[in-house]
This record gives C-alpha cells, sequence and structure tokens, in this order.
C-alpha cells in the first residue's frame, strides 16, 4: 500500500515532467476507493515582483499504485489574489 508522502513525490514528478512547469505547492491529497486525488498548484508565468506571478491549479487522479490516470488544470490566479469562498 502506497503512503500519502509516496503519491505526492509522483504526483508532483509526473506532473512536472507532462509540463515542464516547476511545482509551487501540493494543496490537497486525498484517498479514495480507487485511488488518490492530488492538488498542486504549479507556476505557470513568473512576474516580478513574484506576487504578481500566475499559478494554475491541477487536479490529478492516480491509481493505487501511483500511476497518473488523469489531471486537468481547474483555477488559474494571481499569487497575490485572494480566493472568496
Amino acid at each position: 500500500m502506497m503512503r500519502s508522502i509516496d503519491i505526492i513525490r509522483l504526483a508532483r514528478e509526473q506532473l512536472s515532467e507532462i509540463t515542464s512547469l516547476p511545482v509551487d505547492t501540493v494543496s490537497r491529497c486525498t484517498k479514495e476507493e480507487d485511488g488518490w486525488i492530488v492538488e498542486i498548484e504549479l507556476i505557470e508565468m513568473r512576474r516580478i515582483p513574484n506576487s504578481c506571478d500566475l499559478l494554475g491549479t491541477y487536479q490529478l487522479r492516480l491509481d493505487a499504485d501511483g500511476n497518473l490516470m488523469s489531471y486537468q488544470r481547474t483555477n488559474r490566479y494571481q499569487r497575490s489574489s485572494v480566493e472568496q469562498k
């Protein structure tokens, strides 16, 4: 059985390889019946100052062994923006 830390490492590696974008942070890791959901923030465009960087939130679905099944960008925002819930 894979540990969440192993799944996060695999998710980061696979998404970075696919997109060639640097990872900013992992914002979610959830175990489901048939695998895992991981959300990762990527730096899509660096700006000066870095508070103006454009970030994208990507949701990844991995199987129980850590193989990437699907991914999609679910949000894009400026680092300094405040999310309203």
